[in-house]
């Protein structure tokens, strides 16, 4: 789940457990709810509602990857989860140990935490992470930018992430960064039956602020509803650039750079 991700700002996609409850208004068309929930019945989202942690063969995923990762001498990323968040408060205690411990022992990937509950990372984690995560939040708006980007602040001050990413996905107004902006920008439209619309402009505007302010600039897709999401060019050019991590780098903050 899955050996190969088709999300373009990752290499592999791993899920500890599925299952979580709508907190955004990035959260409306949630495609992980459609399917693993309205679709296939694997668990059911919401308040109260257990979550499902995945088999141990999925679990082994990761040290396969790890293996393949040394023995080629890159660093790949992992975005960790797509079908639930890591620091949901529903999430068993137990579950997230487990989770840090297998990242611990995979130090030649990369872990990409993604949370719509940035405000949870500090509490959850006593502010210590393992060296190989980064720690990113969900901001769709203006109003969530404004609310969260001083927690992924306390969290990059305090528990050294090997960087910060923010997923402005679905992009669902125009939003003005600040320098307490993420390290990495990733700016896409919504997909899907209901996407709403994300003007081209506010996607222009991110990039613009991005370079100004020195942070990296991910543009994943313009959205819609249609099969290639809308296309992946900003006015006719990609820009499919991540941060760049030294192999088994031991030291913090990671030397960013363009990919």
């Amino acid at each position: 789940m899955a050996e190969f991700s088709k999300i373009e700002w990752t290499d592999h996609t791993f899920n500890p457990w599925i299952g979580c409850t709508k907190v955004s208004p990035a959260c409306d068309n949630c495609y992980a709810e459609g399917l693993m929930d309205t679709r296939y019945g694997r668990a059911r989202w919401g308040v109260g509602q257990a979550r499902v942690r995945t088999a141990a063969s999925n679990w082994s995923q990761p040290r396969k990857w790890d293996r393949q990762a040394a023995k080629n001498g890159d660093r790949p990323f992992v975005f960790c989860a797509s079908l639930a968040d890591v620091f949901d408060n529903e999430v068993e205690e137990a579950w997230r140990r487990d989770l840090f411990k297998l990242i611990e022992e995979t130090p030649n990937l990369v872990w990409l935490l993604l949370t719509k509950r940035i405000g949870n990372v500090m509490k959850m984690t006593g502010g210590v992470l393992p060296i190989n995560v980064a720690i990113g939040a969900t901001m769709p708006n203006q109003y969530e930018y404004d609310r969260d980007r001083m927690k992924l602040w306390e969290v990059k001050q305090e528990a050294r992430p090997l960087f910060t990413f923010g997923s402005f996905e679905p992009l669902l107004g125009p939003i003005i960064l600040d320098k307490n902006a993420p390290d990495w920008i990733i700016v896409g439209g919504e997909s899907g039956a209901n996407a709403r619309p994300m003007e081209l402009e506010w996607a222009r505007s991110m990039k613009r602020q991005s370079e100004e302010l020195g942070r990296v600039f991910n543009f994943k897709q313009v959205g819609g509803r249609k099969a290639d999401k809308g296309g992946h060019e900003l006015d006719g050019q990609t820009y499919f650039a991540r941060p760049e991590i030294a192999r088994l780098n031991a030291t913090r903050p990671a030397d960013l750079g363009r990919g």
